[in-house]
């Protein structure tokens, strides 16, 4: 049996929400993949129609980024893509389909500007690439049987 002072789900919500709100302040500050991970849950709890809005701005502003990224920072931009991805797949394909599709070529549409500002020598970039596209067929799938099979 866990201790508790063991880090899990059931521990943490002991602390109640206030003190949890606090803590998730804290430990964000100074790091803004975990703000924006926040703030993707937030609009993702008002609407998908908000969350989608988040993760237009976040693809916009990876697509404008020019910097070189070094085999140090490449964990955040895998961290950052992969978090993305997964918000379009589970947050928005659920409740508005056509704008996961949308979104989903979006973020396709990075690959080119992503890989000429990273060496992707061990292949984890391209590997959210290829399930993105797969994400992508799924998507299409569902809503071309949504629209042709089950009127």
């Amino acid at each position: 049996m866990a201790s508790k002072t063991t880090l899990n789900a059931k521990n943490l919500e002991a602390l109640g929400a206030v003190r949890l709100a606090q803590l998730l302040i804290e430990v964000s500050t100074g790091n803004a993949a975990a703000k924006r991970k926040l703030r993707l849950a937030l609009a993702g709890a008002q609407s998908p129609r908000e969350a989608a809005r988040e993760i237009t701005k976040r693809l916009t502003s990876i697509a404008r980024a020019r910097s070189f990224i070094t085999w140090k920072n490449r964990k955040a931009l895998v961290t950052d893509l992969e978090t993305q991805r997964r918000a379009i797949v589970e947050q928005i394909a659920s409740a508005d389909p056509d704008e996961a599709l949308a979104l989903m070529w979006r973020f396709m549409a990075l690959a080119s500007p992503v890989f000429e500002r990273c060496d992707d020598s061990s292949g984890t970039v391209i590997g959210i690439f290829h399930q993105a596209c797969a994400d992508l067929g799924q998507l299409g799938t569902r809503i071309y049987l949504s629209v042709f099979v089950e009127p």
